[in-house]
């Protein structure tokens, strides 16, 4: 495992798939990844492209936020790679409780917020930690990462196919993974202030996943790989079926609404969040995951029986889907 820090620059010639994990074939991978989603998610659009904002980071290494914005079908939507280190500082010991002299991260993160309330907003990450001590031995290192789903209108086949396509890329690292992951997002995509009700219909989220040894960090890195690549098959078959539904201002409502328990969510419990400001990340690429959009009424409630009632309840009641 090397233990130095390498440049965030991308070689077009690498394929999507490395099996040895090192620093540099995990930031390849990421890059990689994040030109794939983002031309897909052009050509779903069909009309907004995505600007890059190439930023550094004084302490250490730099970024690449892309943003799509006022398309025929994402109203706000960010993909950003981030490659960073430095010192451990108190304020991570403190409220990361981590322990080390110096760091690397390296990760990848999709908020995509459409216009339409029928398609859904959608979260991913994956991201690779390093901790280091004074000799610049690794002492500590993990992945973490998943997706999940956050629709304003409930499809059944639309959770289903989601859950699908996570589980089934997921399976051939265990059968007992998907069912694991997938209690640990919906615990962890939740608003506890308001009695647990979660954000969205969920997905998988996983944190803290310490190989062993060498080979088991190759088994890992596989794992991360086939999550990250299975987004687009995820969300995009969703995308396509609801972007001509057609809505009101009612439903513009009930997803404003909504959009206010993601930004509870994302301002209060995110520890991704919380990492990016105790880091002194890039305030703007941060912040990115929030809606353009939202609403907070006192004490909303949709009326008891409707199609935003059943949004609700489930929300309120996670289900499995798969």
């Amino acid at each position: 495992m090397k233990t130095h820090h390498p440049s965030s620059g991308i070689d077009e010639s690498l394929t999507t798939y490395h099996s040895s994990l090192t620093t540099d074939s995990w930031i390849s991978y990421i890059h990689n990844l994040q030109d794939r989603i983002c031309r897909a998610l052009e050509q779903e659009d069909g009309e907004a492209r995505f600007i890059e904002d190439k930023w550094d980071r004084a302490e250490g290494g730099g970024g690449k936020t892309r943003v799509i914005a006022n398309g025929n079908v994402f109203e706000k939507g960010g993909v950003n790679s981030s490659v960073v280190y430095g010192k451990v500082s108190d304020a991570m010991r403190n409220q990361l409780k981590i322990n080390g002299d110096n760091w690397f991260a390296c990760g990848l993160s999709i908020v995509i917020h459409p216009i339409n309330p029928f398609v859904p907003t959608v979260h991913a990450n994956w991201r690779y930690f390093e901790l280091y001590d004074a000799s610049g031995k690794v002492v500590d290192r993990w992945f973490g990462g998943g997706a999940d789903l956050t629709p304003y209108y409930l499809f059944e086949e639309d959770a289903k196919h989601f859950h699908r396509t996570l589980r089934d890329a997921i399976l051939p690292f265990g059968e007992e993974l998907y069912p694991k992951f997938k209690q640990q997002c919906d615990a962890y995509f939740s608003n506890a202030h308001r009695g647990n009700e979660t954000r969205g219909i969920g997905g998988v989220f996983y944190d803290y996943l310490r190989p062993e040894n060498e080979k088991d960090a190759n088994r890992l890195f596989a794992f991360q790989q086939a999550n990250g690549n299975c987004f687009i098959n995820a969300y995009l078959p969703i995308v396509s079926k609801r972007k001509h539904t057609k809505w009101n201002g009612t439903h513009k409502h009930w997803q404003e609404i909504r959009r206010g328990r993601y930004v509870e969510f994302n301002l209060i419990h995110d520890r991704g969040t919380l990492f990016g400001l105790k880091t002194n990340g890039r305030t703007e690429s941060i912040l990115m995951s929030l809606p353009p959009t939202v609403r907070f009424e006192y004490n909303y409630l949709p009326r008891p029986g409707s199609e935003e009632d059943k949004l609700l309840q489930v929300c309120l009641h996670p289900r499995e889907w798969v």
